[in-house]
């Protein structure tokens, strides 16, 4: 990053730090000397963090008042200045489309992406009086291909990766860069958080997909890795320190085995047949 090539210069905002993904990030920047604003929902993941050693503080991201009191909390503390900044907390809601009522989208939305357009919108500003800055976007390869019953999700990441390009083309020649981590299967709490919004927002004994969502039920409570090729959060911190610390960040960095074949595919199949693989890898 220009300002600097000492570590402990750098600062970085990060969101959704309670546990996987967003923890393992700002422990493993903060230990390579960056300065880590690590963020979570609730009081109580706030006050482990701390306990971890980590510079934290209360941001909701479905909350403008909580977003504006976290971003002038953090430039308060840094002088007004910030250098990069990790969106990550995120759900993910399963459901048939034809189960999702506006209210449920709706609030996979809110976190997904308006709360990071939100935020990303209060950090530019910064970032263009200094000239240069980095906004990383934790995507996923559900932002690459879609999958069956995962269609809230498949469209909060699809507009994310939308949203995320255009900004990377209008902040040319900024100084700002902007890049995309598309993780496939990673060891986190994902599972145990769509399972509480499976069961808030889809009404499933009276769905016609009632038999799938049982089997999803089930999947979701299982222990362990629930996919081949699941790699833990530290192969994300890996991408993300590329797109931190690379002098010309790609705009996409593929994680997981899943991601690159996916990936590779929906550029080389037929729509028909990639619809095939896809049915049954979301099954």
């Amino acid at each position: 990053m220009p300002r600097s090539n000492q570590q402990e210069h750098r600062s970085i905002l990060i969101t959704g730090c309670s546990s996987g993904i967003g923890r393992c990030v700002a422990l493993g920047l903060q230990q390579r000397g960056y300065r880590v604003f690590a963020t979570a929902r609730r009081e109580d993941s706030v006050e482990s963090l701390r306990n971890a050693g980590l510079e934290s503080l209360v941001l909701d991201l479905d909350d403008s008042a909580s977003i504006s009191a976290a971003v002038s909390e953090v430039m308060d503390r840094t002088g007004g200045a910030l250098d990069a900044l990790f969106n990550n907390g995120a759900f993910g809601l399963p459901g048939a489309v034809e189960d999702l009522s506006r209210d449920a989208i709706r609030a996979q939305f809110e976190t997904n992406l308006f709360g990071w357009l939100e935020l990303t919108n209060r950090v530019l500003p910064v970032m263009r009086r200094q000239g240069y800055g980095r906004i990383i976007q934790n995507s996923s390869i559900l932002g690459l291909v879609v999958m069956p019953y995962r269609g809230a999700y498949n469209a909060s990441k699809f507009a994310l990766e939308g949203l995320t390009d255009t900004l990377r083309l209008e902040l040319r020649g900024s100084g700002i860069h902007v890049s995309l981590i598309e993780p496939g299967p990673i060891l986190s709490n994902f599972r145990a958080n769509a399972l509480i919004a499976l069961e808030k927002h889809i009404d499933i004994e009276h769905s016609v997909h009632a038999e799938f969502y049982r089997r999803v039920l089930a999947r979701l409570k299982k222990q362990g890795p629930a996919a081949p090729f699941t790699l833990p959060p530290e192969a994300v911190l890996e991408k993300v320190i590329r797109a931190l610390e690379s002098r010309q960040p790609s705009a996409r960095y593929y994680v997981t085995v899943p991601t690159h074949v996916f990936g590779f595919l929906r550029r080389v199949l037929p729509d028909r047949l990639l619809d095939r693989l896809l049915r049954m890898a979301g099954s």
